[in-house]
């Protein structure tokens, strides 16, 4: 990608730009919300709808000129609905927890009650943790995952909800790496009369491709985010039946947005037709299979995974039993320093602080994308383990970067990608 035109006018921001180029090129990105869009992704985010005010939605506008905003927007709305089968859709959200924010006021009032899994426990911000609107907005209990098997505790959390009485029941989460039973979660909101928000925000790709089962279909809404497995342009999505169309539109805008980001909408409609090809349910196969090979061989260097594995996109390492004295902030830092980007994160039972907790989180969809197999994925948990093992040890930090550097010459970044169209 050439930066000329910002350089020309803005060398500042061109130095940083081309900074960052360099830096997903030769690091490996494991955090597990991230991936690398294609060219023709990034083209489409960067054209020339970002100059064209488009709030209402296609064929219902409030400003003239928007046929080809309207063309885009139609695009990616029936793509997504071949993609998850859903009968409505709204592409407008500007982030997965604004698709969140939509599902709200489409069905909430101030003060009505939400049943969602804990921050610690492997929920988000925006299922209603005090810091977040939602916590601040609504009467939020948590439910937790089984303390001795990493697990949602299906049968407590039905227990939970007949005492609670929530009006919505929240599944979905972005540090849990079991799959999901969404089909029992409607049950227990069906049981208390609760609707269901289903957020697949982490896992919107996997569903697509059919390696993780769907909610769609089942709970009465289905949220997630565009730019994490399913490689599309950045942004959130909220799926529902018919009848709930109107209100969660109206909930959108004018309910929590202005004018859509049309240029992000452009970017949702290809990487959606990318998504729609046969090779697309390879690569989301890829990414499973990588992130258990990435797990296992974790576990062999005596690492303890939450829930004893995976059957997702992520692992998620809970530091504690293996490396007592090593905060998930240390080991992010140190293999940060050595070109593997990861993150800290909580962990079920958390004992110290959000900032510098006990566990780590590494997900695979990134390295997949760049080509990376079960063995290029064990050669990466090698190096994590053996940075993690000894954080401060200058030669063993000069051997994984060498290492790091290694795989990602191996496997450059877009290097090869049929979904490249313009590189330059």
């Amino acid at each position: 990608m050439s930066y000329d035109r910002v350089r020309a006018t803005d060398p500042a921001v061109a130095e940083a730009l081309s900074g960052e180029r360099r830096r997903q090129e030769d690091t490996l990105a494991m955090i597990a919300s991230e991936n690398h869009v294609s060219a023709a992704v990034m083209a489409a985010q960067s054209s020339e709808l970002t100059n064209k005010y488009a709030e209402g939605y296609p064929g219902e506008r409030y400003y003239a000129g928007c046929d080809h905003a309207d063309a885009v927007e139609d695009l990616a709305i029936e793509r997504a609905r071949e993609l998850w089968g859903a009968e409505h859709v709204n592409v407008q959200p500007h982030s997965g927890t604004q698709a969140n924010m939509g599902v709200y006021l489409a069905v909430l009032e101030p003060g009505d009650r939400i049943l969602s899994l804990d921050l610690n426990h492997g929920g988000h911000l925006s299922h209603g943790h005090p810091a977040n609107f939602a916590g601040q907005i609504y009467d939020v209990e948590q439910y937790e995952v089984d303390a001795d098997t990493g697990y949602v505790d299906y049968e407590g959390l039905r227990e939970q909800a007949e005492a609670f009485d929530p009006d919505v029941v929240v599944s979905g989460y972005s540090a849990y790496p079991r799959e999901v039973d969404f089909e029992r979660i409607q049950g227990v909101a069906e049981s208390v009369d609760a609707h269901h928000l289903a957020d697949i925000a982490h896992i919107t790709g996997l569903v697509a491709a059919g390696v993780h089962p769907s909610p769609v279909g089942v709970a009465d809404f289905v949220t997630g985010s565009t730019h994490k497995t399913i490689r599309a342009g950045r942004g959130g999505i909220i799926m529902c039946g018919e009848e709930h169309a109107d209100d969660v539109d109206a909930a959108v805008f004018p309910g929590a947005q202005g004018g859509p980001l049309m240029h992000n909408i452009a970017g949702k409609a290809v990487g959606f037709a990318e998504a729609l090809q046969p090779e697309f349910e390879q690569y989301a196969q890829q990414v499973v299979d990588n992130a258990r090979a990435l797990g296992d061989r974790l576990r062999e260097h005596g690492f303890s995974l939450v829930s004893g594995g995976t059957d997702t996109h992520l692992v998620l390492i809970d530091l504690r039993p293996s490396h007592p004295d090593t905060p998930g902030g240390v080991a992010e830092a140190a293999l940060e320093e050595v070109g593997v980007v990861l993150n800290k994160n909580t962990v079920p039972g958390e004992t110290r602080s959000p900032f510098n907790p006990s566990g780590i989180r590494a997900g695979t969809p990134a390295l997949t994308t760049r080509g990376f197999d079960e063995a290029a994925c064990e050669r990466v948990a090698d190096v994590i383990a053996r940075v993690v093992d000894a954080p401060e040890d200058e030669a063993v930090r000069e051997e994984a970067a060498a290492e790091a550097a290694a795989l990602c010459e191996e496997y450059p970044l877009y290097a090869g990608d049929a979904r490249v169209t313009d590189t330059a």
